[in-house]
């Protein structure tokens, strides 16, 4: 008798749930890990989650491959909302041969990609993949080119969110890489190239998969992971609060929060927060969370090159980017990391419609052969390529220091930046007296009889000459010094009159940034 058409499909549905069976998620869980469905089911508001292709099954005969056919091939896609709004998802299933990519995979993927750049929402993958499908070959790789592509073309048009959630290794590794943000789960997630194994053959280092490519090497070392998670549970917590902040697509503004922060709130900390002696460090997170609404900071990329900050909050409900120079961490100097880090973050913003808040506390570009011969010219000029490239909203608040090209590069007055202002006791010079006093007064401090007298009598000089924000103002390079403590209500009141601010750039087909 055959089946009732009904029972039939819930029949099927079940199976399509239960992924690779109950002894592989019993496996999935022994590990820390969730299953597919359940991460989407906890990353997505309760009951939101609508599922494509539940029913696709591969189509390869090799090796064996006819006698295994399971539901889904692997991966989860669809659609769901976060807080009410739309997003795309797929999730790799690895109870379904170690969640491997091969044709029908990829497919499924491609699929759920394409309907969010037609409709227009973030798109966000799961990860927890052993590779490419070996027995399907070339088409395996095939399927990870279509989805690298849509990565490519999406860029900049929805906001792409990739969580590794376990292995991703070999090709794999290069769809999060073109996305806009890497969450990693400790312990049980990595990235790399190649593996332990292939290592030891071809360089004979002896690695481990979490030394050569953990959560916290992506973090620290080279940068491309934006967040370390403790779990599957935060790292999907974390994805939705960062979604509250970004809006679905290049053509609209971020969301709106209400916050009962006032918007003409001083903060008495800042008057005092410099310290008096100029080579002294202070916390600019401290600078941040005191001016931006609830002291709610989103910080990325933390311990990554930490002489920078950046992150996302907002300000009177607007969300912004912040970037900082961090004085606790090398004085705040720019580097070839520090320089990266921030360049693709104004980037982001910029894309996304995301007004960029700037706060300056900068001696200058690291010196020495190492930074020179590692290209700090070339990588530099991505910080300053990318703000005069962005057309947002750029305001810029120097907080001490901002010397010789430093202060060009970060969004200075003279690269576009909307609205430039100083604390007062800030020093917006060439180089610090103590260098230029050297450097212009070097023959009467080597002809003088005391020679150290002299010298810091010129460096007096100087500082009382330059080293202070009015020569800029004099020279509308800055738009206004204020008073610290006014810091908040100032930007907002900016904010807000830049909000209906229209720049273009030239028309091209796209700029020559030097990467």
């Amino acid at each position: 008798m055959n089946q009732n058409p009904i029972e039939k499909l819930k029949s099927l549905r079940a199976e399509a749930q239960l992924g690779g069976g109950a002894a592989r998620i019993e496996a999935q869980h022994a590990k820390g890990k969730l299953t597919a469905h359940e991460r989407i089911e906890l990353l997505l508001d309760q009951g939101s989650f609508e599922e494509m292709d539940a029913f696709r099954r591969h189509r390869s005969s090799n090796f064996g491959l006819d006698q295994q056919r399971p539901l889904g091939d692997g991966v989860v896609t669809g659609s769901g909302t976060i807080d009410g709004r739309a997003v795309a998802v797929f999730a790799q299933d690895f109870t379904i041969f170690g969640g491997s990519l091969a044709e029908e995979h990829a497919m499924k993927i491609c699929k759920v990609m394409d309907l969010a750049m037609k409709v227009g929402i973030p798109m966000i993958g799961l990860n927890d993949s052993g590779g490419a499908r070996i027995q399907e070959g070339v088409v395996s790789l095939a399927g990870y080119s279509e989805i690298f592509l849509r990565n490519t073309l999406a860029s900049g048009v929805v906001p792409q969110i990739s969580a590794i959630m376990g292995p991703c290794a070999g090709g794999a590794v290069y769809s999060p890489a073109l996305t806009d943000f890497i969450l990693m789960v400790e312990g049980s997630a990595y990235m790399h190239i190649t593996g332990p194994d292939v290592v030891k053959t071809v360089t004979h280092e002896d690695v481990t998969s979490e030394d050569l490519g953990g959560a916290h090497v992506h973090e620290e070392i080279s940068g491309t992971s934006h967040f370390t998670c403790g779990d599957d549970a935060e790292c999907l917590a974390r994805i939705r609060r960062l979604l509250s902040f970004l809006p679905a697509n290049n053509t609209e503004d971020p969301p709106l929060h209400v916050s009962d922060d006032p918007s003409d709130r001083c903060e008495d900390l800042l008057d005092s927060i410099i310290p008096e002696l100029p080579n002294q460090p202070y916390d600019i997170k401290k600078v941040i969370t005191a001016v931006v609404d609830d002291a709610d900071f989103m910080e990325i990329q933390s311990g990554y090159a930490r002489n920078i900050v950046i992150g996302l909050a907002r300000l009177a409900g607007r969300s912004v980017g912040i970037v900082a120079n961090q004085p606790m961490v090398m004085a705040g100097v720019l580097d070839i990391n520090s320089s990266e880090k921030a360049a693709r973050f104004v980037r982001f913003c910029d894309c996304f419609n995301i007004p960029i808040v700037t706060f300056e506390d900068v001696p200058g570009f690291m010196p020495g052969t190492v930074q020179e011969h590692g290209g700090i010219i070339r990588r530099g000029a991505k910080l300053l390529y990318a703000y005069c490239e962005a057309t947002v909203p750029k305001l810029t608040v120097v907080t001490r220091k901002a010397y010789g090209g430093a202060y060009c590069v970060l969004s200075s007055k003279s690269t576009r930046g909307d609205w430039n202002v100083s604390w007062p006791a800030a020093e917006i010079a060439v180089m610090g007296a103590e260098g230029a006093a050297k450097i212009i007064h070097r023959r009467e401090i080597a002809a003088a009889p005391d020679s150290a007298a002299m010298e810091a009598q010129k460096i007096e000089e100087y500082r009382t000459m330059f080293a202070n924000p009015y020569l800029a103002a004099e020279r509308g390079l800055i738009d206004d010094v204020i008073i610290p403590s006014r810091t908040r209500p100032r930007l907002i009141r900016a904010l807000e009159l830049l909000a209906s601010k229209r720049v273009s750039n030239p028309p091209k087909k796209h700029g020559s940034i030097p990467l």
